[in-house]
């Protein structure tokens, strides 16, 4: 019998801003934010062989050999309510490079369709109740970060301590004008 693993793959919001973020997640009473770092998804959580990983990460290094480093500015707060119970902090900047690179990513091995239309963007609050939902729109509706893309990390689910990031694949230098 094949062994099965869950991966997913996306950009790490940096320190200090990755675990301000998580704190604030874990804070709020959500029960998952200890095992997942703070991160823009590229690949939502995805089953495969285990016996494919080699392969998912050739995949993936071809993927970002075929795009630059790029700028993430992250301001403000959105929700997907009333379609899913979800407050994320917004991209003001960095969306198209984003689209790009998950486009690029979830082909391949890695083909999928998704459930809903790709629109990066860093989790703050998942199922929880609507006022905490609420407090979480308001309370980081000012938030607002900028850093540099140079890489993406494809990550592992592991039961007891959720997602572990297990390799990088850095990103072409951006150009220089």
């Amino acid at each position: 019998m094949t062994e099965r693993t869950t991966i997913g793959v996306a950009v790490a919001v940096p320190e200090p801003w990755g675990s301000q973020l998580q704190g604030y997640r874990e804070e709020l009473g959500d029960a998952t934010a200890a095992g997942i770092p703070t991160h823009v998804t590229l690949m939502p959580p995805y089953a495969v062989c285990r016996e494919d990983l080699p392969a998912i990460e050739s995949h993936l290094t071809d993927a970002a050999s075929l795009h630059r480093a790029f700028s993430i500015h992250l301001r403000g707060t959105g929700t997907f309510r009333p379609i899913s119970p979800v407050v994320f902090v917004t991209l003001a900047k960095g969306i198209s490079n984003c689209e790009q690179l998950a486009y690029a990513v979830r082909n391949g091995p890695l083909r999928t369709d998704l459930s809903f239309p790709y629109h990066p963007h860093v989790t703050v609050a998942h199922h929880l109740s609507d006022d905490l939902l609420d407090r979480a729109f308001d309370d980081l509706s000012r938030f607002e970060c900028a850093f540099e893309v140079d890489r993406f990390s494809l990550y592992v689910h592991d039961e007891e301590t959720g997602w572990v990031p297990t390799r990088d694949f850095a990103l072409r230098p951006p150009l220089r004008g």
